[in-house]
């Protein structure tokens, strides 16, 4: 008996550790753990899980902070246990202070690492928000040490690693060969191969290639409200909201993930778009979108004017779809569709370096991204049917013209001696 009043104290203390830790530690499974639309939820939800979104905005803090106060725990437990042995030691024998050491170790690893990251695992939503201003409280207590624990840590990293170099830069044209020869070994897979493909395709296309034209979307000025939907989604699956001159897309709201929508004031609930000019690149695009979470992009030229949008969902078709063009994400038609050997029906709106990959050819310098751009500089005005223009390889025939500007085209092969 007095063997347990002596250490009761103590025995406390060290339950109340294992709490502390299984804290921190369910604390960052949860919110690592968390998917995309548990995260943009949370942007509006009750105050914990607005809290707790403030801080997955700063994921290094906030993981600098849960594991240093997690190992400030654990190093008091261990303290406090090596304190409780050696009275267990004094005053019953080195046997009972064996066992209570390997007991103490047991309850450490499975009480704050194994089963509270395994609850954080099932139950991520609602322990994020449970936790969220216990471990702000915590994050903002250690701000005043984060200089400091940076500054040990690029010290560290420059005296183990003082010669530490970047690998070699890789082009584009280097990860192709390395699919085709994947391929040919089998061991990616059709469906891999043709993610890869798209991913890298990412890399040589540019803004003005993958955009919807500003004839292929429709903007709307604030105030907006559902009934300006006519309880439709719109073409581009996304209510794109304008400035109140109407002429930038300024936000989007995503139509199709959405879940509940207030009646009016749309606006309200919008995210504001991201900003590239048409010359960038779409792999630029796609990697600014997934690290702000932002789904949209208005392209704009050089005077600043939206021409067009890039959608979230326009880059993964183009990734892991088998046709990449625009003509089957906005047209749902063929890009190349053959009518007899060497003469194609093709939209105005393919691009020329998609002509170059699909013949196989190198093509004149143009700075031009599309057929339309080339006729249009060839006839100097608006195409219209039975024009009919010669560039490089190809004769142009316009069959159709649409009124929003759309119009088709028949390619036809030149001979060599032409």
């Amino acid at each position: 008996m007095d063997i347990i009043v002596a250490i009761a104290p103590w025995l406390v203390a060290m339950l109340l550790l294992v709490a502390c830790s299984g804290m921190f530690s369910a604390s960052e499974a949860a919110f690592f753990y968390l998917k995309l639309e548990d995260r943009k939820r949370f942007r509006k939800g009750t105050t914990a899980e607005r809290a707790a979104a403030a801080l997955l905005a700063d994921p290094d803090r906030l993981l600098s902070a849960v594991l240093f106060w997690n190992l400030m725990v654990n190093v008091a437990y261990f303290a406090v246990a090596s304190i409780v042995g050696i009275r267990l030691q004094q005053m019953a024998g080195a046997t009972y202070a064996t066992v209570f050491s390997s007991l103490s170790l047991l309850v450490i690893i499975f009480f704050s690492e194994m089963l509270p990251k395994s609850l954080a695992v099932l139950r991520a939503p609602a322990l994020a928000a449970f936790l969220a201003v216990p471990i702000a409280f915590a994050v903002r207590v250690i701000d005043p040490l984060r200089p400091l624990m940076r500054g040990v840590s690029t010290l560290s990293q420059r005296l183990i690693w003082p010669r530490f170099e970047s690998e070699p830069y890789m082009q584009v044209s280097d990860l192709e060969r390395a699919i085709e020869m994947s391929t040919q070994s089998s061991t990616v897979l059709e469906q891999e191969e043709m993610a890869l493909r798209g991913i890298v395709s990412l890399s040589d296309s540019l803004a003005q290639e993958l955009m919807r034209p500003r004839m292929r979307f429709k903007m709307f000025q604030p105030p907006v409200s559902l009934k300006d939907l006519d309880c439709e989604i719109t073409p581009s699956g996304y209510l794109l909201i304008a400035d109140q001159q109407g002429d930038d897309v300024v936000s989007a709201v995503n139509l199709i993930n959405a879940w509940e929508l207030p009646q009016d004031n749309l606006e309200g609930v919008a995210r504001e778009v991201l900003v590239f000019p048409w010359c960038a690149k779409a792999s630029e695009i796609f990697q600014q979108m997934l690290s702000t979470e932002n789904e949209v992009a208005a392209v704009v030229n050089e005077l600043g004017e939206t021409i067009g949008i890039v959608t979230l969902r326009d880059l993964m078709q183009t990734i892991f779809s088998h046709e990449h063009g625009r003509s089957e994400r906005l047209l749902q038609r063929k890009t190349f569709e053959e009518l007899e050997p060497n003469v194609f029906l093709v939209s105005g709106m393919t691009s020329v370096r998609r002509l170059s990959k699909h013949f196989g050819m190198e093509l004149p310098e143009t700075r031009h991204a599309t057929i339309n751009g080339i006729l249009q500089e060839e006839l100097e005005r608006i195409p219209e049917v039975e024009d009919e223009v010669d560039w490089g390889p190809f004769h142009f025939v316009v069959v159709e013209q649409h009124s929003e500007g759309h119009i088709l085209v028949r390619l036809t092969m030149r001979k060599e001696e032409d």
